[in-house]
């Protein structure tokens, strides 16, 4: 029988972080039949790749996906992802997922939910518990391949609706019976998102409960994190650490990053300076040591890998986070869905409580209290760190990329109240890039260096493709800026450290099974690739741009992405259930 395809003398980057070698790939099926010298093997398709590399597929472990994989159409939206040579991703991360839908509380559940989607989700449901969720996805097709975390935050909407109270010891045992449904279907452990509502609200009791039940199926606990702040983003990892040794479960650390917070006036004194600081550098570039502040939080995971405990971290290689605009309000003004926050914001006296709240909050460990939630970024950052990100409405569109202190002083107003009025007319549909100073500044992308470029980190792109807005160009180049930047031009590190770090690494760390190497009998997720030209076309003022450089993308067998183009069908992803090779 000949092999389906074989792709002739490329050079061969495996995915483990050894030098490339130069042979031939043959692919049967879904499978990576053969390595070698495969000249005399008949085919019915060969490709010429004598002056290009070959690499697994990249496997984004943080991403949020699946909040479109429901849809019919997926594959336009998805399509940059494959674009850029993603093969896999792993969604259901923050704690947010697309399932079970809650029998006690399904109402805050579809209100969470259109706050990030931009419209009601309720004429696209067709499951009801987590299972029929999965076996949704398998019935339609994928795109590519998707594994599928269960959100923390969803079984606590369930089992306590918007609540902001410690979960009692029935709370804890409703989760508990949720979870283990859902990690027997097939999810591939908890996500936690401990920043967000509501999640912020649990304690390390209830995490450590709901850690045992992932132990029970030998899943993953992933989290992002309590805080990211610098006076207890320490305290943070080791919440989670600790979690995880507890319950004796493989932890993952989701986009680690450092958002400096000091006392006032330094607080204040520190934002003036960053910003001058990135003036000056885009003036010239000069030597800032900046990419040591996250040193001591890399060199905790390391010390905890080396004792042998199952721990991974994630990255991203842009200078601007994302979220939903509401995850920057006190806790307590979230309560009640979504009718009852734009009752709230629509009052005078209740909107300057918000208000004061926000000013004059603490973000004090472990971050529980009414006024001292971390995620408290007006306060930490200042009022100009949120730019509009996306809308739903044509009258603001116009604001896309602005911050609020613009938008502010373009309408008259103090930047709250610009915000504010933004919910009120978007039906709370804001969605909103956050930095100290603006999307794409280099002094900010320098100070990433030391967690990009950390060994026991793995690149990804917290994907949200919505299909309006602005989107972040990390949808649409994030793996190729890392090879082509970080690894080529800017020869941070190896091409061959940079693929590692981008495919058997996130297979590691999520327990991703016969994906992220290129070996016989592994998966032929496969991309074909040009080193000297691959790079990024992306900016963030046009982030849609696809990257160029990339000659093929395989998955599971079939060339997806090749010199004719983009052919998602027949759809030949799969879905990573748990347990499942």
């Amino acid at each position: 029988m000949p092999l389906d395809v074989i792709i002739e003398k490329a050079l061969i980057y495996d995915g483990t972080g050894r030098a490339p070698v130069r042979n031939d790939v043959g692919i049967q099926g879904d499978r990576i039949a053969s390595v070698g010298n495969l000249s005399e093997v008949p085919a019915v398709k060969r490709i010429d790749a004598r002056n290009l590399a070959l690499s697994p597929g990249f496997i984004d472990v943080h991403s949020h996906a699946d909040m479109t994989l429901h849809r019919a159409d997926h594959h336009k939206y998805l399509e940059p992802l494959v674009r850029q040579g993603i093969t896999t991703f792993v969604g259901g991360n923050c704690g947010v997922g697309m399932g079970p839908i809650s029998d006690k509380n399904p109402d805050i559940q579809y209100q969470f939910y259109n706050f990030f989607l931009g419209e009601d989700i309720r004429p696209h449901l067709h499951w009801k518990s987590y299972g029929e969720l999965l076996d949704h996805y398998e019935n339609q097709g994928l795109l590519l391949n998707s594994a599928v975390l269960v959100g923390h935050g969803i079984l606590r909407m369930d089992a306590m609706g918007d609540s902001t109270e410690r979960a009692s010891m029935d709370d804890v045992r409703c989760m508990q019976h949720k979870l283990a449904e859902c990690l027997e279907a097939g999810g591939i452990g908890l996500s936690t998102g401990l920043m967000y509502f509501p999640g912020l609200s649990s304690d390390e009791h209830e995490l450590t409960q709901l850690a045992r039940t992932v132990h029970d199926y030998n899943g993953v606990f992933t989290s992002h994190l309590r805080s990211y702040n610098s006076d207890t983003l320490m305290n943070a990892i080791d919440e989670v650490l600790e979690i995880g040794r507890s319950a004796e479960v493989p932890v993952q650390i989701s986009h680690l990053f450092w958002v400096p917070n000091f006392p006032e006036p330094l607080g204040t004194a520190m934002k003036w300076a960053t910003k001058g600081l990135s003036y000056l550098y885009n003036k010239k570039e000069l030597p800032i040591p900046l990419d040591g502040a996250t040193k001591p939080f890399l060199k905790r995971v390391a010390q905890q890998i080396e004792q042998g405990f199952p721990v991974g971290v994630d990255a991203m290689p842009t200078t601007a986070g994302f979220t939903h605009l509401l995850a920057f309000f006190p806790p307590w003004s979230l309560q009640g869905g979504e009718e009852a926050v734009k009752k709230r914001i629509s009052d005078k006296t209740e909107r300057k409580k918000i208000r004061q709240s926000i000013e004059n909050g603490q973000p004090i460990w472990p971050h529980r209290g009414p006024d001292q939630w971390s995620m408290n970024f007006f306060k930490v950052m200042g009022w100009d760190c949120a730019f509009v990100m996306s809308v739903v409405t044509e009258k603001n569109q116009r604001f896309i990329g602005k911050n609020f202190v613009q938008i502010g002083d373009e309408l008259g107003k103090h930047p709250f109240d610009a915000m504010c009025d933004m919910l009120l007319e978007e039906d709370a549909r804001v969605l909103i890039f956050e930095t100290t100073t603006y999307p794409g500044d280099p002094l900010i992308e320098r100070s990433l260096y030391g967690t990009l470029l950390d060994p026991n980190v793995s690149i990804v792109t917290d994907t949200i493709l919505l299909g309006f807005g602005r989107p972040s160009h990390l949808f649409y180049d994030c793996f190729p800026k890392f090879l082509g930047l970080y690894a080529r031009d800017w020869n941070k590190l190896s091409l061959r450290e940079a693929i590692r770090k981008c495919t058997s690494l996130p297979a590691s760390q999520l327990q991703i099974k016969n994906r992220g190497i290129v070996r016989e009998g592994y998966y032929a997720d496969l991309v074909l690739f040009d080193k000297d030209t691959i790079q990024t076309h992306s900016t963030v003022e046009n982030p849609d741009r696809f990257p160029s450089g990339i000659h093929s993308v395989f998955i599971n067998g079939k060339a997806v992405v090749d010199p004719d183009g983009f052919h998602p069908d027949p759809r030949p992803g799969k879905l990573l259930r748990r347990g499942r090779a």
